[in-house]
């Protein structure tokens, strides 16, 4: 008689799943190669572009944590730092947490400071615009 763990493995009197695309590909060796090629790269191109994207207003550290989860998929080393990386955030929002009003203003005002220090020298080196300066002419 089938359960609904059954049902959710998909095993049914005996039978086994049958193998996922993946499982496919990775039954030769090119395809093995390929696919850890492929994962490689999509992952480090978003761990790249999320490192990019931390300083600035966004989803910096998520597309981080994706892109370790991706190369987590084929990668035991990424794994690991997913899994270390995970029990840090946990360990400061847990840390964070249990503190008082003021230490949670100061923290968030010097997480601003900080995240709007590191794009006034984006826009600095990048367009050459002072963005103080020209708030100060803006005003002034």
């Amino acid at each position: 008689m089938a359960t609904a763990e059954d049902s959710r493995t998909g095993e049914h009197e005996g039978t086994a799943d049958p193998p996922g695309w993946l499982d496919r590909i990775r039954a030769t060796p090119a395809g093995r190669l390929t696919l850890r090629i492929v994962i490689g790269v999509v992952g480090a191109a978003l761990v790249i572009t999320g490192l990019i994207m931390v300083p600035f207003p966004g989803p910096g550290w998520l597309v981080v944590f994706a892109g370790l989860a991706v190369l987590a998929t084929e990668f035991t080393w990424a794994s690991r730092l997913l899994a270390f990386a995970k029990d840090k955030v946990r360990a400061a929002t847990g840390w964070l947490k249990r503190q008082n009003w003021f230490v949670r203003i100061v923290a968030s005002a010097l997480t601003l400071l900080c995240a709007g220090a590191i794009i006034w020298v984006s826009v600095r080196l990048t367009f050459g615009v002072d963005l103080i300066q020209e708030a100060r002419e803006l005003l002034g």
